[in-house]
């Protein structure tokens, strides 16, 4: 049998074991090293040793565990309960205005943290008792909160974005400042899509009661000043230091940790009991990724060197089909990945097997790696696995999982037509990193 073969057969393998359930790592490392051993012989153990070294030895990677501890202080720093605060009695007079408060702070919050998670949670803690409260629809109240959280894995400093870079062999720096445009339309069209059904049905959104907004203007003005300033602040410092060029993301990323930890202080919340449940969730998350990594990179070395990819490009690309069909096909199938797999598998070992194709096609990666983004985070939207729908029900039990999951299936509509969009008019993806790199 041919190495091409054996390495479709170990493709096989690898979808096999991972939908029935073994742990992705360890079915990447022994699969890489079975099918490698008997394709390759024993080089494939040099090859696992230097993909495993390459990839815990880029710095780069580095401001994976940076970022993440950023958002994890950011999260105890109480700024955003004060903006979220502040916003809603500015606007509370207006029908829908928790939908508007809650994007508007979703927004923010992931361009201070870039993890979904902990988007979803903090949002859905400071706005789903208030939504509750004066009446909102269940379903329409999970569905802005979900799909505000779900803004982390774009928006930078997104970790997915960051991982992309090295292996798409794409500037981080770059993909930042795209994603930036194509994160404020998604923002954009989810108000746009809520303030519509308020509009249609003005009982989804009431305006909130006189007697909760009469409080004093200068205390309104205080909490939205001091909860806007240190993390645009921060934001500006962070990400305008990588997007501009001043810094890589790494130095960009130590710069936010800095600040982060600097302005939880500022706001009285630092402890060292924080700091330590900070730095212990930073090594849990990034201990799963950076071994993820590791061993996806030992994976697609080996599948590689057996030449598989090539042949799936020139097999396919046989066919002469248009360029939007096999964009289409891949983003496809990484969408329908997306239920049983973690975003980090999809990027770094499904899609290397296409990158053959789009280098032949002379696909625009920057672009290329936005709408990939666009599309896994619709699969944090999609039932039946929608990680964001467990986040929200932990903190809401009283909520029906099946309302949670209604409400946030518009919003996946929302988002296939974001990336119709972005295919459309590739300009608002690639026009910011332009003008700033040339």
């Amino acid at each position: 049998m041919s190495l091409d073969i054996y390495g479709l057969v170990l493709l096989i393998g690898l979808f096999f074991f991972i939908c029935i359930g073994f742990p992705i790592s360890f079915t990447l490392i022994t699969l890489g090293v079975l099918f490698g051993y008997i394709g390759l012989g024993a080089k494939v153990f040099y090859l696992m040793t230097l993909s495993f070294f390459g990839t815990m030895m880029d710095t780069v990677l580095a401001a994976v565990a940076l970022f993440t501890f950023m958002g994890c202080i950011l999260e105890s720093a109480g700024l955003m309960e004060r903006l979220f605060r502040a916003v809603l009695l500015m606007a509370g007079r207006i029908r829908g205005s928790l939908y508007i408060t809650t994007i508007f702070s979703a927004t923010l919050f992931a361009a201070a943290t870039g993890i979904v998670g902990a988007s979803v949670t903090i949002i859905g803690l400071m706005a789903a008792p208030v939504m509750k409260k004066h009446g909102y629809q269940t379903g329409l109240s999970a569905g802005t909160i979900c799909a505000g959280g779900t803004l982390g894995i774009l928006i930078p400093p997104s970790v997915m974005l960051v991982v992309m870079g090295p292996t798409f062999q794409v500037s981080v720096a770059r993909l930042y400042a795209a994603a930036i445009l194509p994160g404020l339309l998604l923002a954009s069209l989810y108000i746009g899509y809520t303030m519509m059904r308020v509009i249609l049905q003005p009982e989804l959104g009431p305006p909130l009661p006189d007697k909760d907004l009469d409080v004093p203007k200068s205390y309104v003005w205080r909490e939205f000043i001091f909860g806007l300033i240190p993390v645009t602040t921060l934001i500006l410092a962070c990400l305008g230091s990588i997007v501009t060029g001043l810094a890589t993301p790494t130095e960009g990323a130590a710069l936010g940790c800095l600040g982060a930890v600097v302005v939880t202080a500022a706001n009285g919340r630092l402890s060292l009991r924080i700091i330590k449940e900070a730095a212990f969730r930073t090594a849990e998350t990034t201990s799963m990724v950076m071994i993820l990594l590791g061993a996806s990179t030992f994976m697609g070395v080996v599948f590689s060197s057996m030449g598989t990819p090539r042949l799936i490009a020139e097999t396919l690309l046989a066919f002469d089909l248009p360029a939007w069909v096999f964009i289409a096909g891949i983003l496809i199938v990484c969408f329908i990945l997306g239920w049983p797999l973690e975003w980090v598998p999809i990027v770094v070992v499904i899609v290397p097997i296409f990158l053959p194709i789009l280098e032949r096609i002379d696909i625009n990666m920057i672009w290329f790696s936005i709408i990939l983004a666009v599309t896994l985070q619709t699969c944090w939207l999609s039932p039946p696995v929608a990680l964001s729908a467990y986040y929200l029900k932990a903190i809401m039990p009283e909520w029906e999982l099946f309302d949670i999951y209604k409400g946030m299936m518009p919003f996946m509509g929302v988002q296939v037509l974001a990336v119709a969009i972005l295919c459309t008019f590739p300009e608002i993806v690639l026009w910011l990193p332009n003008y700033i790199f040339g």
